[in-house]
């Protein structure tokens, strides 16, 4: 388990996800679940799924379509790393800043 004094290996490669691209995402869960919340409320570390945002896994899966035809790749179902991917609206924003299609 990484602590936050230690920098995620992932994102050095990387760099950190843009502000801009976490609000276009909240955007788009936002918009593709039609959510009576304004994008700028979804707090970035807060719970996507049950607690926080409240998310079922239907609503996961609605994510993850439009993830995939916004940014072209794939979340599959059967990935062994969804809980993390789905944390929180960050973590969701830094696998898409990873695995987009440039």
């Amino acid at each position: 388990m990484l602590d936050n004094a230690t920098p995620n290996p992932a994102l050095l490669q990387f760099g950190e996800a843009p502000d801009s691209l976490m609000k276009e995402i909240a955007a788009l869960i936002v918009t593709a679940l039609n959510l009576d919340v304004a994008p700028s409320e979804i707090e970035p570390d807060a719970p996507l799924y049950g607690e926080g945002l409240g998310l079922d896994s239907i609503d996961i899966l609605e994510i993850a379509l439009e993830v995939s035809k916004q940014y072209g790749f794939q979340l599959r179902a059967d990935n062994d790393n969804n809980i993390a991917i789905f944390k929180s609206l960050r973590s969701l924003t830094d696998h898409v800043w990873r695995n987009k299609a440039a």
